[in-house]
């Protein structure tokens, strides 16, 4: 008895093989997308782990103006601290021919326990030569150096020409940026690595250092210890410590692994709820054609439980087989995408790991997915009686059913008439369908919505807060000269000052590292912008947060907040909130800047300019720059915005395009299966109309045009459904570095109702075929 249920459930598997690969294959994908991510955010994790322990990245980084040497001693004395060690760190620019604007450097001393480099290629530096170094990697081919090539730089006003002596990647360096800015770019910012005494010459800071790496000692409080290290180091110009946590590059690290985690979690039980949903339309339609097969089952000694069993099989076949080629599809997605992310994140190694528990979660998920929609039908299957279901169901009572008006009568041919009538007696199954491609469609126009808020942060950041051609950092902060002798260069059509001053904000429990940006009161070329894209004019007291910055501080305007201020008297400030910003890219804190420099007790004093330059001179006025001791780094708009590009294709942003890839195949295998569903369901139906005398035609338009018309219906619901998939999606890729605007965009939503009437054009050919090869006496061979 089992193998003809068997053999009943291979024959009918084949029968709706295209049904049961397109609901299969939204499995698949859904499945493959959990495996993919969990492979990435477990690859990613393990590799960090393991970098940073195999090369002892340090617990705490300590900032300080000078420290002498011999205080390490007391620094390693305190509770807590298992290392420290000492270095020089300072900043450069290097002046590389054929390159017009200065590159910036970091230049620091080779270590000696800790922060240890990885080498990959050439040799370490020449104890007697001073002038040789090791250079980060991923600098050295974004601009085609080999060990052996020299680099003209300008250290501490000094020039000197630098040998290459090896290349080297570093733990703290897998994501790297020039100070004050939040995009790596691997062509614009250089790391160096030299010998201490020959900096700590170029840098005056013999005998002394002016940072300080600890490594915790077991069960050590990270608080505690950085709040001694910060009391002890105060009288020697302490910037504040910070662990490894607020660390820049590992930051960023940790908001990329929190990002894939967050889409994991989204978008694959979207895609396993769409193909629950159509197993249950699959399964409700085949329980209600085959009732007369049910009860001869029944009849013939099955029992309920084993009939229920062998439609459940039915969904588990599919589910399981669908999984089973998305744990495949995983693995290999997540090997191919682990790739990417050790060229993008520079490790010199990567753990690739599938965490078995993944792989399970993923089986069971769909399983457990496909079989809530089952049993809602199931419980039809146990109740039916054989007496009822050997019987053919009565007719449908279309007695008050639509009626056409003689005007509309005239208008439409009798097909046009019997499309109509079909949906409004058949209600609740013309809901279902608008609701599955509503579902289709709702996950591109997610998609859609998605990458055109990646576009739109771009357009936001670079066409209407930055406006400068370019920006101008100074070695420290400066006065008046030094903006009068960049205003008197030929070149400089117009300036505008700012100032930077690292901060730890704190709200009640919440805290963030950054920096407060202070502008002046109606800047022109960086602005703060509302929600209307209007320019905020900064008041004379009170600070204006990024709205994505307020959200993690939990705070609104007209609230307090402290602002611990890290560096010259590094003050302690309370300042109300008076406004929000409307910023995309970052978490910025903006601020008058006579107020902030009041409040510092420090007037006058700026970071740098934004710049806008004369393009024909610019050659000229970049060489003019790099002779001048006060300028630590250019930096130009458009290499920015071309770096934010590069990160948002990278990483977390480019698996958007595999979404979107995915969520259009989705999209086409719903409008098919709801396309097969009704030919399969009204085939009999169809084949009367022939025998009637409707042509191929004609009996096309019947079916076809209802899917049209239902298709056109479920487009205003997609719309709406894809619109409030798209905010969970976007959350899952917003990061510290960019949040992910979404707003109604009728272009994606244009594009997507173009898929889906694609798919539906498509679909409604393939289902013509088959009405075109109908077997009328086969269809019409049914006893009543």
């Amino acid at each position: 008895m089992t193998s003809m249920l068997n053999r009943k459930l291979a024959r009918d598997l084949w029968r709706v093989k295209g049904q049961a690969l397109a609901i299969g294959l939204v499995i698949a994908l859904g499945v493959m997308l959990l495996v993919m991510m969990d492979g990435l955010v477990n690859s990613l994790s393990d590799t960090r782990h393991s970098y940073y322990q195999r090369y002892r990245l340090a617990d705490i980084f300590v900032p300080v103006k000078r420290a002498p040497r011999r205080l390490l001693a007391e620094v390693a004395a305190l509770n807590g601290v298992a290392v420290a060690e000492g270095r020089i760190n300072g900043g450069v620019l290097l002046n590389l021919p054929g390159v017009a604007a200065p590159i910036r450097a970091r230049m620091l001393s080779l270590p000696v326990r800790l922060n240890q480099l990885a080498l990959s290629a050439g040799r370490l530096p020449d104890p007697t030569r001073g002038d040789e170094i090791l250079l980060l990697n991923g600098f050295a081919q974004a601009r085609g150096l080999v060990p052996g090539d020299t680099m003209p730089a300008t250290i501490n006003g000094g020039r000197q020409r630098l040998t290459i002596a090896g290349l080297v990647q570093a733990p703290e360096f897998l994501y790297t940026t020039a100070p004050g800015e939040l995009v790596p770019d691997d062509g614009r910012f250089a790391v160096i690595w030299m010998q201490e005494p020959v900096l700590a010459a170029a840098f005056d800071l013999d005998g002394a250092v002016n940072e300080i790496l600890i490594t915790r000692s077991r069960g050590a409080r990270e608080a505690e210890l950085i709040a001694a290290l910060d009391r002890l180091l105060a009288p020697y110009g302490a910037l504040g410590a910070y662990g490894l946590a607020d660390h820049l590059s590992n930051r960023f690290i940790e908001e990329e692994i929190a990002g894939l985690r967050v889409s994991s979690r989204t978008v694959p039980p979207v895609f396993l709820g769409v193909a629950a949903f159509l197993l249950y339309m699959v399964l409700s339609r085949m329980v209600q054609a085959e009732r007369e097969q049910i009860g001869l089952l029944k009849a013939f000694g099955h029992t309920g439980a084993e009939v229920a069993a062998h439609y459940l099989k039915f969904v588990l076949v599919i589910a399981l087989g669908g999984a089973l080629v998305g744990v495949g599809l995983g693995v290999l997605a997540g090997r191919s995408m682990s790739g990417l992310y050790q060229l993008y994140y520079k490790f010199p190694y990567l753990l690739f790991r599938l965490d078995p528990a993944a792989l399970i979660i993923g089986v069971t998920i769909s399983v457990l997915a496909a079989t809530a929609g089952a049993l809602l039908v199931l419980r039809r299957v146990l109740a039916l009686a054989p007496a009822t279901a050997m019987r053919p169901p009565a007719p449908p009572d279309f007695s008050h059913g639509l009626h056409l008006g003689p005007r509309l009568n005239r208008w439409l041919d009798q097909p046009s008439r019997m499309v109509l009538r079909n949906l409004v007696r058949r209600p609740g199954r013309a809901l279902l369908t608008v609701l599955g491609i509503g579902l289709g469609m709702a996950l591109p126009v997610a998609m859609l919505s998605v990458m055109s808020g990646f576009d739109r942060a771009l357009a936001l950041n670079f066409n209407h807060i930055d406006r400068s051609d370019a920006t101008v950092s100074f070695t420290e902060p400066r006065g008046a000269r030094s903006l009068f002798a960049l205003g008197q260069l030929d070149g400089v059509l117009a300036l505008e000052p700012f100032r930077s001053v690292p901060v730890i904000l704190r709200h009640g429990r919440y805290d963030y590292r950054g920096a407060i940006t202070a502008l002046v009161n109606e800047p022109q070329l960086y602005r703060a912008l509302d929600r209307q894209r209007q320019p905020l004019i900064l008041p004379d007291e009170g600070i204006i947060l990024a709205r994505a910055l307020a959200g993690k501080l939990s705070i609104v305007p007209g609230e307090m907040l402290r602002v611990e201020v890290r560096e010259g008297r590094r003050p302690v400030l309370d300042i109300p909130v008076v406004g929000l910003a409307d910023t995309l890219l970052g978490a910025p804190a903006f601020m008058q800047l006579d107020a902030l420099n009041r409040v510092m007790g420090e007037p006058g004093r700026v970071s740098g300019v934004h710049l806008r330059i004369d393009a024909t001179r610019s050659t000229e006025l970049y060489q003019k720059m790099k002779l001048m001791p006060v300028v630590a780094g250019v930096s130009l708009r458009q290499e920015r915005r071309e770096a934010f590009r590069k990160v948002m294709d990278s990483g977390a942003g480019a698996t958007r395009y595999l979404m979107a890839a995915i969520a259009g195949v989705i999209t086409f295998g719903i409008v098919y299966n709801g396309a097969r569903i009704a030919f399969a369901e009204r085939a009999r139906e169809l084949a009367g109309l022939r025998i009637l005398g409707l042509t191929r035609a004609e009996v096309g338009f019947v079916l076809l045009g209802e899917l049209g018309l239902l298709t056109l219906l479920a487009l205003p619901l997609g719309s709406l459904l894809g619109y409030g998939l798209s905010l969970a999606v976007a959350v899952g890729f917003s990061t510290d570095l960019y949040q992910v605007p979404v707003d109604l965009v009728p272009a994606s939503h244009g594009q997507a109702i173009l898929a889906v009437l694609a798919a539906a054009l498509l679909s409604g050919i393939g289902v013509q075929r088959d009405i075109q090869r109908l077997d009328l006496v086969a269809a019409l061979n049914i006893r009543e």
